[in-house]
């Protein structure tokens, strides 16, 4: 499926950052094992905020905040108002329903999108503007893998539901089978530098000998 017809259309990508509200108790269930439910949410929307700051600092297009479970969390209304940001809800069951869902939306209005995690602090601008130009230059798909086997960024100039199904979400296979839907598909891609996510004690430990977020 190739979401290309639009209506009013963007010259330059959407980027849509995906971010889930930093409630207690519902966000990095791993990590607040170790600090604490609200510690853990704390740092949820630190990243958030680090996420919105890198997709508009990239300077590459219209920068959209994709919520779950909806857009009513104050920090999404306040980064809203902040920025000027769109809010958008996420929809789908899974992850990778809703990923197909805000892509294929936004190439409807853009000729390429580029979906980004909020779990990744050490995305730079210059990795967004990497993807922007790859996609330009004709690539139907860009990925950033991440350690873990997963990918924090992937961006599409066309979309289809194959890319995302069959997908064990969260495991260590993620970026790998996402390879085998590109190559079935028949697409052409490229791959940019190998990541790192935050989920884990030994992630929260590693973040803070960054100093990505400053002093925390």
């Amino acid at each position: 499926m190739n979401s290309r017809a639009a209506t009013t259309r963007s010259p330059e990508p959407v980027i849509i950052v995906f971010a889930r509200a930093p409630v207690p108790g519902r966000v990095k269930t791993r990590l607040a094992a170790a600090i604490g439910d609200a510690a853990a949410a704390r740092l949820a929307a630190q990243m958030i905020e680090r996420a919105v700051a890198t997709a508009l600092a990239a300077g590459t297009g219209p920068v959209e905040l994709h919520c779950s479970p909806d857009t009513r969390h104050r920090l999404f209304r306040r980064l809203a108002a902040r920025h000027g940001l769109r809010l958008r809800a996420q929809r789908g069951a899974d992850i990778g329903v809703r990923m197909h869902h805000a892509l294929s939306v936004a190439l409807r209005r853009a000729p390429a999108a580029i979906l980004i995690g909020s779990d990744c602090p050490a995305l730079r601008a210059s990795d967004l503007r990497r993807a922007a130009r790859l996609l330009r230059a004709g690539a139907e798909a860009v990925l950033a893998p991440a350690e873990d086997g997963g990918y924090p960024l992937i961006g599409l100039n066309r979309c289809s539901p194959k890319l995302f199904a069959g997908i064990e979400w969260g495991g260590a296979g993620v970026i790998e089978a996402t390879r085998v839907q590109l190559r079935e598909l028949g697409w052409s891609w490229h791959e940019l530098r190998e990541l790192w996510d935050v989920d884990r004690p030994e992630d929260h430990a590693r973040l803070r000998r960054s100093r990505l977020l400053g002093r925390r």
